[in-house]
């Protein structure tokens, strides 16, 4: 198959399908020639591993993981071009197209049936609009996965990496770091896209950790915690807290006090393990 980041061919290839780009899926397709290959390096895909990728598009990014990565299987929503994928894919028998929502699909099923006995890992370019959702239903679900790597909007990249205690660290930065060690590992500019998207991306990698760095009593109360300390993010702690959790004030204050953590504080003050003090303290 002829360089699929080229335009003229990615231009051929869907003009031959028939194919329209859909603003709904948030569908942008790499024609930067760097990007695909680095990307698939740093997921760690090698001759042992499997990968999940999710919304190949027209497959660059699925063509430059089956070069490394023992098997592929990648999930796309758009039944559309699953005849698109079976032109670029045709060189290699080790891809297999799953026309399906992922975030309907039984992924342990997945992994269980197409993958045994295997490292597996995620690499995926997500439309910005289903950032947040797939990550964590990844990462809530504890699959037999051992990373993400994956491209998002340079904004959710920086937050998703950002330092808990941090000024830009925000509700999904505490979720994620539950979860997995992130990293920011490259810019990608809106002109590496067809069609261009207005603003830039970034690839970034969590690597997921095998038990939780973090002790919380109640799993469910720690991320109701965060999720209304953040919820109103330029308040005070009381404030957000009592208003997120549906609970008084003198509530949250007895809570904050017993957690050692100042009333004046703002949810960007805090770090990981004040959040599980926090939380600890609450019984909703």
């Amino acid at each position: 198959m002829e360089q699929l980041s080229n335009i003229s061919n990615i231009k051929n290839i869907l003009g031959k399908h028939g194919f329209t780009f859909s603003k709904a899926l948030g569908q942008n397709f790499l024609i930067n020639p760097s990007v695909c290959p680095r990307m698939a390096a740093e997921s760690g895909a090698e001759k042992n591993i499997g990968v999940i990728e999710i919304g190949p598009g027209i497959g660059v990014l699925t063509c430059e993981l089956a070069r490394l990565a023992h098997k592929v299987v990648a999930i796309e929503l758009d039944k559309r071009l699953l005849p698109v994928l079976d032109e670029t894919l045709k060189d290699f028998d080790n891809v297999k197209v799953i026309n399906a929502d992922v975030l309907k699909v039984d992924l342990q099923r997945l992994i269980a049936e197409e993958f045994s006995n295997m490292e597996v890992v995620v690499c995926a370019n997500l439309p910005y609009y289903i950032t947040s959702p797939v990550i964590m239903r990844l990462l809530e679900e504890r699959l037999p996965i051992s990373s993400l790597t994956v491209m998002v909007q340079k904004e959710a990249a920086q937050r998703i990496c950002a330092r808990a205690g941090s000024r830009q660290a925000g509700a999904v930065t505490i979720a994620v770091r539950y979860y997995c060690e992130p990293k920011l590992l490259f810019d990608v500019s809106a002109g590496s896209f067809m069609p261009a998207p207005k603003v830039d991306s970034a690839v970034i990698k969590l690597d997921i950790h095998q038990t939780p760095t973090l002790q919380v009593d109640n799993e469910k109360n720690f991320f109701k915690v965060v999720k209304a300390a953040f919820g109103q993010r330029r308040k005070t702690l009381p404030n957000a807290l009592s208003a997120g959790l549906s609970v008084s004030k003198a509530v949250a204050n007895a809570a904050l006090e017993q957690a050692d953590i100042p009333l004046n504080y703002r949810a960007e003050q805090l770090t990981m393990e004040q959040f599980a003090s926090l939380a600890n303290c609450f019984e909703l």
